[in-house]
């Protein structure tokens, strides 16, 4: 626990290297598509709870695996953002499953250190291409679900994106109270 602290507080953060390819907006609501990396990330899926519970399960392992809870015991430092995919409904209410994606830093993404929780897998990702929606606060379940409904709307006519999933990003830790980062990516399908 102690090196999740140390780890959130004083280790170094990296950001999920992606490149902008354009940015546009309707109204209020403004985006950029961006061309993300692809890697190796820590992922921990929850299924059988609401989004917002299950984030609570699982943020706290990739935080201890990050923090050194790993075969090597050494602290990472943190990527930035810490994403999870939702899997939403026809009504456009989220399932209840969530899967946290957490992109290993560059300096252990030839070889990331192992796991001591099962529950934790290290999977190989393709680069994706997403359009992303920006706002602030404390993100729970409702919001998320609020910004991609908008960010679709916007987007309709001008591109398509995957309706199976979406992914909820965030980028500041729990203890920011103010200037919060927060965003809603949809996936451009490659149909």
């Amino acid at each position: 626990m102690l090196g999740m602290i140390k780890n959130s507080l004083f280790g170094s953060v990296e950001t999920w290297p992606w490149q902008i390819l354009s940015k546009g907006g309707k109204g209020e609501v403004s985006y950029e598509e961006r061309a993300c990396e692809g890697g190796k990330f820590a992922t921990v899926e929850v299924t059988d709870k609401p989004v917002d519970e299950a984030l609570r399960e699982a943020m706290p392992k990739v935080m201890k695996y990050v923090g050194g809870t790993n075969d090597k015991g050494i602290g990472m430092g943190m990527t930035v953002p810490i994403s999870f995919a939702v899997f939403p409904s026809a009504d456009g209410s989220l399932q209840k499953k969530l899967k946290v994606w957490f992109r290993i830093p560059n300096e252990f993404q030839s070889d990331p250190p192992a796991p001591s929780d099962d529950s934790i897998k290290i999977e190989d990702r393709e680069g994706i291409t997403v359009y992303s929606t920006q706002f602030g606060g404390y993100a729970k379940a409702t919001d998320y679900v609020a910004h991609a409904a908008e960010l679709r709307a916007t987007l309709e006519g001008t591109a398509t994106c995957r309706s199976d999933f979406y992914f909820c990003t965030g980028y500041d830790p729990p203890m920011k109270p103010y200037g919060r980062r927060n965003e809603v990516w949809l996936v451009k399908s490659n149909e």
